[in-house]
């Protein structure tokens, strides 16, 4: 265990879970090897905590949905759990509500307990093998995850990845953000650089279509209040937001900022897509950090990634990766207080 690491909590295994602790441009970020979950992000000059999150282990293994994790193999939806890839089909776990694969299955890499590979001051990566066969992927993945603060408030999230076989693959930081500490996020303010949105089915799977996000509550190309959108016959958004049809070199995609405290957050990446959710299935039944109450809208997350189920649809960015290609995704996550 590293210098300054401790231990979180264990497993029903009985493996330690560690929780790192890092700092940088402003910034402080606790780190669980479980799940690569961030635990605690905190801003210099802002007392609450910016992401949602547990002070305990098994409050994350019984309650939390994806808080600070890295969900995967394959995060987000797949339709039915089945794809065909190179001529041959699959069949993965269908963990949610027996109907989708969700998140890399019920025992996905954001629940399973990573190793720290190389940490310093103000960085920690660290890594995982997801064997062939779990849940149902075809290949032996190789994934690598590291946090950063390497600048001015920002975090930034690097993932690698390598397989044996051909596989999809889908990474993303799956913190629920809020900027203020209140209770919900809804008067938070949004615009995203995004020009068109999926619409879903029942099942929340993308129809297949790629829509205009104008003239619809999906506009938010200016900048706009959370409340706005969701309430008065909008939407609680759980969609992607079309970026590009490729990775691309990071640029900035989103801007969120909260009136009432200051901090506004910048998020730029390399992915073709990032998935608002607002959080409005969020009801956690036990105490957060500082003891807070997680009720919906507590927060929002930002993941940016391929399009869900890209691997059943042509026209999306593919999100396969074959032996001897690294997948590479890039985010920064910048924090500012006014």
């Amino acid at each position: 265990m590293g210098a300054g690491n401790e231990i979180f909590g264990h497993l029903p295994s009985g493996e330690a879970v560690e929780r790192i602790a890092i700092a940088g441009g402003g910034l402080t970020a606790h780190v669980l090897t479980w799940g690569t979950v961030i635990q605690d992000l905190r801003l210099e000059g802002h007392d609450a905590p910016l992401v949602l999150g547990f002070e305990d282990l098994p409050s994350y293994l019984d309650h939390s949905p994806y808080f600070g994790a890295t969900p995967g193999r394959c995060a987000n939806r797949i339709a039915g759990g089945r794809f065909t890839l190179d001529g041959t089909a699959y069949q993965l776990e269908r963990n949610e509500r027996g109907v989708t694969h969700l998140h890399g299955g019920s025992d996905g890499i954001g629940q399973r307990n990573w190793r720290v590979a190389d940490q310093g001051a103000d960085f920690v990566t660290l890594t995982l093998t997801d064997p062939a066969g779990r849940a149902g992927y075809p290949g032996n993945c190789v994934i690598t995850c590291t946090y950063r603060l390497s600048g001015d408030g920002v975090l930034s999230v690097v993932y690698t990845a390598t397989t044996d076989a051909p596989t999809p693959v889908n990474l993303c930081q799956h913190s629920y953000f809020n900027l203020d500490g209140g209770p919900d996020a809804l008067d938070h303010e949004i615009r995203l650089v995004a020009d068109h949105y999926l619409p879903v089915d029942e099942a929340l799977i993308p129809t297949g279509d790629i829509r205009p996000v104008a003239g619809a509550p999906f506009d938010l190309t200016g900048w706009t209040s959370l409340r706005r959108q969701t309430e008065a016959g909008g939407v609680a958004f759980d969609h992607n937001f079309c970026l590009s049809t490729e990775r691309r070199a990071k640029r900035l995609v989103g801007e969120v900022r909260s009136p009432l405290s200051g901090v506004s957050l910048d998020v730029l990446t390399t992915e073709p897509g990032v998935q608002l959710y607002t959080g409005a299935y969020v009801n956690v039944p036990v105490a957060g950090l500082g003891g807070r109450r997680y009720g919906p809208f507590a927060g929002f997350c930002l993941e940016t990634q391929v399009w869900p189920d890209a691997v059943n649809h042509a026209g999306f960015p593919s999100a396969v990766l074959r032996p001897g290609e690294t997948l590479r995704q890039e985010t920064d996550y910048v924090f500012r207080k006014a």
